[in-house]
């Protein structure tokens, strides 16, 4: 018999293990569930029959796999799901009292439209896809004043055809975060860095991102990553708080050997990352975020002398003490749109 295993290279998650049984979970129906779950990403050859599935799929027309559109030029695209109106409202809640909490807390919000509202024209004609624009305006209008909101879909608009999103993942490329950087130096007063002084490095040309691994779509062309380089580079120091480990780059090359090598940037994701930068006069900054900052935060470096990076997903910590503790002078609230309409755990950021 097989071993079950944990992690699934091609579609880059985590696999359902063998749930544990009782009377109780039996009778709610939950292990049921759990067991179908478990029985399905077990499956031996799993692999390769989402493989055959998608390739047999595409031959009869159907463009779309477990909520994954296959647009025109070979571009997968993520479908937006709407959010229930509480859902929204509940998260614009916890920022309005974290606000209150934080008063003398310079805020900013980015919340980043993906691909399914920036490449509609590479959408099938009979995609369903909820309007992501509309959403996140609701969220704008419905910030007090006091929060500044960022709003970057104009700018990534104007670059849509130079590659602001990956393909084959749900990602802005580092070209996209480069241009949103560029929108938040206007709202924050800051002098941005051009193009011209960083050498842009190609880290790799062969990229299957997360809407490849979750699709199954195969037969398409592979990404490339790039690094944004600052020619005249500075010294600084990222700790990984909880890892109690700390490194002089903000850039995790083995993770290009890896199926997810987006996580070359930050090496992935971590509860609290701190950065110490070669400015000690400048301010502090707050990060609040999702994976999408971790391609946007080196461009950061040179504006603020020491930034602190939280992901909601994974810390346990009070928010509020943390500012109050560590002097922060500005905060950014920085995820894409499907995240932040469904991830739970913003509602606590003020708890």
């Amino acid at each position: 018999m097989a071993q079950d295993r944990e992690f699934s290279e091609s579609e880059n998650r985590m696999l359902e293990q063998l749930p544990p049984f009782s009377l109780k979970t039996l009778i709610s129906g939950t292990f049921t569930s759990d067991f179908e779950k478990y029985v399905s990403d077990q499956f031996i050859y799993r692999d390769i029959w989402i493989g055959v599935k998608t390739d047999t799929d595409r031959i009869t027309g159907k463009k779309e796999s477990n909520g994954i559109y296959l647009g025109k030029d070979g571009v997968l695209i993520q479908n937006f799901i709407p959010p229930a109106e509480e859902d929204l409202q509940e998260k614009v809640d916890a920022i309005q009292a974290f606000d209150q909490a934080t008063p003398g807390l310079n805020k900013y919000v980015m919340l980043v439209p993906t691909a399914a509202s920036l490449y509609k024209d590479k959408l099938p004609k009979y995609a369903m896809v909820g309007d992501e624009e509309a959403y996140l305006g609701k969220v704008r209008r419905l910030l007090p004043p006091s929060i500044h909101f960022i709003d970057v879909f104009p700018a990534l608009n104007a670059e849509r055809e130079q590659s602001v999103f990956y393909k084959t993942d749900h990602h802005w490329t580092t070209e996209g975060a480069y241009v949103a950087y560029l929108e938040l130096c206007k709202q924050m007063g800051l002098t941005p860095q051009s193009k011209e002084d960083f050498n842009i490095q190609r880290a790799t040309g062969e990229f299957y991102g997360s809407l490849y691994s979750k699709s199954g779509f195969r037969h398409l062309q592979p990404d490339s990553i790039d690094l944004y380089l600052p020619k005249d580079p500075e010294n600084y120091t990222v700790t990984y708080v909880d890892e109690e480990e700390s490194t002089d780059t903000l850039y995790a090359m083995e993770q290009l050997q890896k199926k997810d090598k987006y996580a070359v940037f930050l090496n992935g994701n971590h509860a609290l990352i701190h950065i110490k930068t070669a400015h000690p006069d400048g301010k502090k900054l707050l990060v609040v975020k999702d994976s999408y900052a971790n391609s946007f935060i080196p461009f950061l470096l040179k504006h603020f002398s020491e930034i602190d990076v939280v992901d909601l997903r994974y810390y346990d910590g009070e928010l509020t003490s943390f500012v109050n503790e560590h002097d922060i002078d500005d905060m950014l609230l920085l995820y894409n749109a499907n995240t932040f309409f469904e991830d739970p755990s913003i509602n606590y950021l003020s708890e």
